[in-house]
């Protein structure tokens, strides 16, 4: 499918604009956990599944809309889904408690579970090999706007308003998202008629997805990845503010600094790319990432590792992680030729699977210690890294 400049610059913007409700829905009201525990009275544990509901939303609904996509086109669902959000985000305004809080949540994730599998199809519609990752790397740079403003601008209600606020903007952002799709993104694929709409089919097509196994071991490695940043969502507001005893506000400078970090490493891959075969970037930043990461264990048992040292290796491995996330999903996808709505979404459901996973078994380990999550995320980058190299055995390798 050709694509002009003009028409590819409207697409990252479109696209970069609905993966960046995912770090605002998530990041946005993380300085508020305090505030929203004791107005609805709960603890701050309890208050950690309202991102678990979230995150197991986004995985349970992108395997809903992965056939729907496939039978309907990406447009249509796309619309519905950010209705969907838009009218969940309101009535979270509203949570008499945190059981609702929690369901609302998930409701919500629903909705903005297709803009997940909707953008991957619409990219691998387009372009393929090294090309998606780029294109990938173009829309992490719109989209990473988002977690580096996010815990800043919910810092920012909270001192202005009540915690409420943040809601209320992330309905607001979604509807002018919504209007924004609706009047400029283009449709890729269009109805299919030949495509069955029925859950035994569904079922088939995606038994079928996963016996390519390539697509699987590079799906499986990604979200293995992928689930470091949930565990780092679901632990630096603690460690931070509770074992470092960082004030809010500097929660959210770092919090926006280390989101920064991501961008960065997104855009140096995009250069990368450019000179070096996508395989060769992904291997070399595996390495630097577990050794990196194994210094901070050894560390945090011989030594008190100080904020300035946390804060900066942190920022590295996000830097890194910059790198893997867009290159992860390129390995992936470029295996795929046929149901690529149901490869987006069981690619998009086990990162987010893994994820929710992983916030809720940290959250039972946390100990009051950045031990857990330093043990977490090097044993998850170690299990990806052997999933990586066991997946380019026999794979159809990007150029």
């Amino acid at each position: 499918m050709e694509i002009t400049s003009r028409e590819k610059l409207i697409l990252v913007l479109i696209l970069g604009s609905i993966a960046a409700l995912g770090p605002f829905t998530v990041d946005m009201y993380l300085p508020a956990f305090p505030a929203i525990a004791e107005d609805l009275s709960t603890s701050l544990k309890v208050m950690s599944y309202t991102l678990t509901s979230y995150f197991l939303g986004i995985s349970i609904g992108q395997l809903i809309y992965g056939p729907i996509i496939d039978k309907y086109g990406r447009k249509p669902p796309l619309l519905i889904g950010l209705a969907i959000y838009s009218i969940a985000s309101f009535c979270i305004i509203f949570s008499p408690n945190i059981d609702t809080m929690i369901v609302l949540r998930f409701v919500q994730a629903l909705g903005a579970s297709v803009g997940m599998v909707a953008s991957m199809s619409i990219v691998r519609d387009i372009f393929k090999g090294k090309e998606i990752a780029k294109m990938l790397t173009n829309i992490m740079l719109v989209m990473g706007v988002a977690p580096v403003i996010a815990p800043t601008l919910g810092g920012l209600f909270l001192d202005n308003f009540k915690w409420e606020a943040i809601f209320f903007f992330l309905f607001a952002i979604s509807a002018v998202v919504l209007i924004a799709v609706y009047f400029l993104l283009k449709e890729t694929t269009g109805y299919q008629p030949d495509v069955k709409l029925r859950f035994v089919s569904s079922v088939k097509n995606y038994y079928k997805t996963l016996q390519n196994k390539a697509f699987t071991k590079f799906t499986i490695s990604g979200s293995m990845a992928m689930a470091f940043l949930f565990c780092y969502i679901a632990s630096i507001p603690f460690i931070f503010m509770t074992w470092y005893e960082v004030s809010q506000q500097n929660f959210g400078l770092l919090f926006g600094m280390n989101a920064f970090g991501l961008i960065i490493g997104s855009q140096v891959n995009r250069v990368l790319l450019k000179k070096f075969n996508l395989i060769y970037i992904t291997n070399v930043v595996f390495v630097i990432m577990l050794v990196v990461m194994l210094g901070l264990l050894i560390a945090f048992y011989i030594t008190t590792v100080n904020l300035v040292a946390f804060a900066i290796t942190i920022f590295f491995i996000m830097f890194l992680i910059g790198f893997l996330n867009p290159n992860s999903m390129a390995l992936a996808m470029d295996n795929v030729d046929k149901n690529i709505g149901l490869a987006s979404a069981l690619n998009g459901s086990f990162r987010m699977a893994s994820g929710a996973v992983a916030s809720a078994a940290i959250a039972i380990f946390f100990d009051g210690t950045p031990m857990p999550f330093v043990w977490f995320i090097f044993i998850l980058m170690s299990l990806s890294f052997a999933l990586h190299l066991w997946a380019m055995k026999g794979s159809k390798v990007a150029e």
